[in-house]
Formats: structure tokens, C-alpha cells, sequence
């Protein structure tokens, strides 16, 4: 409702505007036909604008703030409140009855004019039907029908009258009366629109007046045939009717001197106000919560930077993602194969992170849009840098050093169960190009992640499709058992402890570490998860 009422307001104030510059710049000119279309286009445009709208996002960083937290909290904790007087059902009510008594009037009009025109002789004269009636009412044409009633004039009167409406007629101003009557029956609270209609009508008129008297001989028998027809008082009120009120304007305007080309300068001064209406009002603020592209975390002697990539990035972020990687950490980043659907997202996309002699590749391919990855940076006591991908905060792969004949055997294994193709070459500009194919029946996105170590020539690939991982490479030195770090009371356990020697009932408290925690928790040895155990005493 509060939309409805916004709407009213903006379309309300448009309005005004038109009218007044109307009335204070353009009622007095002769550019009646200007004049015509300008009026005309003021009620379109404020219709029509007030729907138009440009989205604007401004992105902010998500937060987490405790005092947030409790106070929508109490916000949405149910209360009791008491039960207002809806005001809505009022307004809609009083609303649907204004509206229905105009829709039913102009439901009269239309009748009384067909039963004027109904059953009448019509005479045909090139594109106009003339109807001659007995009722004294005032002269009047509704589109190619002009009605008069040929007894009360004389035949000269008769046929300015004509020529009058003749002009109506010709230029379909019957359709502007019809606009402006809509127009006043949906907004008939606002009196805007009724002196907005009154000011169509009038300016009608002054065209009729002003195209007829070219073709008029005498323009005071013109005149003095404006002044009698004001002795008729009845008129129908969806017709152009020869006799308006105000007719002591229309003969002013008739006698005015055209007005100068140099001030239809006039008409563009709604331009800067159009513009300045939709900059402040029409432009919708969205913000959205940026997610946090770079997690840093410190461990020990070692810090870890996550530098996410999801599906919402952009081609800007990207590169704003390289050029940091490379001032700060002197790591190249390369992306390549990029590919997006129609909302703009992320569906396809080959990451390459180069540090060094090791590279780390990931290639995701598929219909929908890519799983959330990142670029992981390891920052070692004395500097060095360790470099990886990560796919999926559920488990973290650290690739480590692997005989030939173990190397082929992953790939081996790979290839079977993923369907996938590598060709690999150890040499200095080692390229390692992998090749996926997605199961259309699950229609879901494969991720694939080469790590190419050209120092000892090493290459592990790991697919993974609904459980992607992270890997990091890592110098030759490191050695790691694949398992699960596990400690005791704050002791960390020989790789051949087994969890089964524990009974559940001597174990106090189990906490469970995965992915980033477990590295930010316990540096790279935590790098396959760590469970960490306190027994009772």
C-alpha cells in the first residue's frame, strides 16, 4: 500500500509541474499544437515515470556485530499489540466509490450520445458525417460525426460552426477528450488533473478557432458566432462542443499576434527537471553484503590468505585479484575460458596460480554456475610462499612429492573414474591441459585441479564433483601422513593412533576441524582435518 501511495505522490507532483509550466510559460503563446502534444505528453510521462526505476548497488562488508544480533532479536520476539483501525480498507473503500460514481457518469455520456446520434440521417461528405437534429443543445463532433441543429443558425453561422468543428474532427481531438476523461476518473482525488483537463479542452478549442479562421472570410461573424452560441446550455461532455466556457479567451487568443519561434524555448526547460526527477527519486539503492574476498588468518609463524572467486565475480574483481596477488605475494594468477549465463554468472572458468617453479591449475566446466574456489597463500616465518587453490571448505589436499610410478597411478585412476584426459610435460614451460566431461544426468558442475611441481617434475590431479578440495603445493620437505591430526588433552598422536582405542565414555568433549579452520587453527598440519580431544580425568 505504502508503493500506492508513493506512486500517487510522484505521478501527482509530475503533473503539477507540466501544468504549471503550462500555465506560467506556454498558456499565453500561439503554439497551439505545441501546446496540444506537450499537455498530452505530461500525462503520459507522469503515468509512465513514476514505474521507471534504475537499480544502483552499493556494496558493503559483511559484518558480524553482537548488538545487531540481540537487538533484531527483540525486534522479531512476538509481542502482543493492539489492533489498529485499518486505515487502508478506508482509503481503498472511498477510493472504489469516487472512481465507480465517474466510471458510471461517463457510462451516462455515452449513452445520451448515442441516443442523440442513434436512428439519425447521416450525411456523408468526404470523411465527416453530418447529423442534423432537432434538440437544442450545443453543436459538437465526436470523431467523424459533427451534430448541429441547422434550425437555430443562419447559413453563414452555420457555416463557421461547421468549419469549426470540422478542424476537431480532421486532428481527432476526440481522442484527447477521451485521454483526459480517463485520466480524470482514475485520479479523481487529485485536483490537478481536473484543471489538467480543463486546460486540454481550452487549448483544443483555441486550435479549432485558430484553423478555422484561416478559412474564414469574416473573423468578427466568427466571433459573433462564439457569442451566440453560449445562449445554448446543454452539451454532451465527451464531444468536442462548439461552445466552451471562457469564450472571452478565445476571442483574445484569436485576435493575439503569433508568437516568436524563440520562445518555444519554453517547452525544454521540463528536460533538466525530468532528469534531476529520475537522479533523485527513480534511482533504487540496493546494498549488498561484499563477501569477504581475502580471509586472513595468522598461525603460529605462519599467516594463510584466502582470496575468494564465486560465481557473482566479475571480470574487474579478477583483475583487481591478479594485480594484488602479484604485488603482494609476487604470484601470478591467470584465468582463462571464462564463461557465463544470462544473469551474468560464473559458469566456466581455468585458474592458474604460478608461484614460482610449482603451478597449480583449476578448471571448472559445466551448465550451472561454478562452486565457490579460492587462491590460498601461505606465508612462511622466513618469507617463502606456498601457493594453492581452494575448492571446497569440507577437506584440504596439500599435494606432496610422489614417485613416477605413484604418479601415474592417481592419474590412472583419475582418468578412469572421471573421465578425464591429461597430457603432461616436465619440462621448464610444463602446460598441463585437462580436458572434463560433465554427466548431463546430474547436471552439475566437475572441478579438476592440476598441480605441476617442474623442479622434480611432479603432477597430481585431483576431479572432484560433488566435494571439491583445496590444494596447496608444498616444498619436498614437508611431510605429511594423509590422515587426520589428532590430539589428546593437548598432545598430538603418532600417525598409528587409532580413534577406535578411545571409549566413548572416557571422552569429555570432540571438536572437529575442517578446511580453513583447521589450517588457521593449526597450520599445515592440520592441512586433512584435525580432531581434538579432552578425556575426563
Amino acid at each position: 500500500m505504502e508503493a500506492v501511495f508513493i506512486y500517487i505522490a510522484k505521478s501527482s507532483s509530475l503533473m503539477l509541474f507540466f501544468y504549471c509550466v503550462y500555465f506560467f510559460l506556454l498558456r499565453k503563446e500561439t503554439f497551439f499544437n505545441s501546446n496540444r502534444w506537450f499537455l498530452l505528453s505530461g500525462l503520459i510521462v507522469s503515468s509512465i515515470l513514476p514505474l521507471v526505476s534504475y537499480t544502483k548497488v552499493i556494496w558493503i562488508d559483511a559484518t558480524t556485530d553482537f548488538n545487531t544480533n540481540i537487538a533484531t532479536s527483540l525486534v522479531n520476539d512476538p509481542q502482543k499489540e493492539a489492533v489498529d483501525f485499518n486505515w487502508t480498507i478506508l482509503i481503498l473503500g472511498l477510493y472504489a466509490v469516487g472512481f465507480l460514481v465517474f466510471f458510471i457518469k461517463l457510462g451516462i455520456d455515452f449513452y445520451s450520445l448515442n441516443s442523440i446520434i442513434k436512428g439519425k440521417k447521416v450525411k456523408q461528405q468526404a470523411d465527416f458525417k453530418f447529423i442534423d437534429i432537432n434538440e437544442n443543445i450545443a453543436p459538437f463532433s465526436y470523431f467523424e460525426y459533427i451534430v448541429y441543429n441547422s434550425s437555430l443558425y443562419t447559413p453563414s453561422e452555420l457555416e463557421n460552426i461547421i468549419e469549426h468543428e470540422k478542424v476537431h474532427s480532421d486532428q481527432n481531438h476526440t481522442i484527447d477528450v477521451l485521454i483526459s476523461r480517463a485520466f480524470s476518473i482514475i485520479f479523481w482525488f487529485n485536483p490537478i488533473v481536473w484543471l489538467y483537463k480543463k486546460a486540454i479542452m481550452q487549448n483544443l478549442e483555441f486550435i479549432a478557432d485558430s484553423e478555422a479562421a484561416k478559412k474564414i472570410l469574416d473573423k468578427k461573424a466568427y466571433q459573433y458566432t462564439l457569442l451566440k452560441i453560449t445562449t445554448h446550455e446543454t452539451c454532451v461532455a465527451i464531444t468536442n462542443h462548439f461552445y466552451q466556457s471562457l469564450i472571452k479567451k478565445r476571442i483574445v487568443m484569436l485576435n493575439k499576434n503569433q508568437s516568436k519561434k524563440r520562445n518555444s524555448w519554453k517547452y525544454y526547460v521540463v528536460i533538466p527537471a525530468l532528469a534531476a526527477f529520475v537522479f533523485l527519486f527513480q534511482i533504487e539503492v540496493i546494498a549488498k553484503e561484499r563477501q569477504q574476498n581475502v580471509k586472513a588468518v595468522s598461525v603460529g609463524n605462519e599467516s594463510v590468505n584466502v582470496y575468494k572467486i564465486t560465481k557473482n565475480s566479475t571480470d574487474a574483481e579478477l583483475n583487481e585479484l591478479k594485480a594484488s596477488l602479484k604485488s603482494i605475494h609476487n604470484i601470478d594468477f591467470k584465468v582463462s575460458e571464462i564463461k557465463r549465463n544470462s544473469q551474468n554468472l560464473l559458469t566456466s572458468i581455468k585458474v592458474d596460480v604460478i608461484n614460482g617453479s610449482e603451478k597449480t591449475q583449476s578448471i571448472q566446466v559445466g551448465d550451472k554456475t561454478i562452486k565457490d574456489f579460492g587462491i590460498v597463500v601461505i606465508t612462511d616465518k622466513d618469507g617463502s610462499k606456498k601457493a594453492g587453490i581452494q575448492t571446497s571448505d569440507e577437506k584440504i589436499v596439500v599435494s606432496k612429492k610422489v614417485s613416477s610410478n605413484d604418479n601415474a597411478k592417481v592419474t590412472s585412476k583419475t582418468t578412469e573414474n572421471k573421465n578425464i584426459t591429461t597430457n603432461t610435460e616436465t619440462h621448464v614451460n610444463t602446460n598441463s591441459i585437462t580436458s572434463t566431461k560433465t554427466n548431463s544426468d546430474t547436471n552439475t558442475n566437475i572441478s579438476t585441479v592440476v598441480t605441476t611441481n617442474k623442479d622434480n617434475n611432479v603432477t597430481t590431479i585431483t576431479t572432484t564433483e560433488n566435494g571439491p578440495k583445496i590444494i596447496i603445493s608444498t616444498p619436498n620437505n614437508v611431510k605429511l601422513t594423509g590422515k587426520k591430526l589428532v590430539i589428546v588433552d593437548g598432545d598430538v598422536m603418532p600417525s598409528t593412533f587409532k580413534l577406535e582405542d578411545l571409549k566413548p565414555r572416557d571422552i569429555k568433549t570432540m571438536h572437529v576441524y575442517k578446511g580453513i579452520d583447521a589450517i588457521a587453527q593449526f597450520g599445515e598440519a592440520g592441512a586433512n582435518g584435525v580432531i581434538e580431544i579432552e578425556t575426563r580425568e
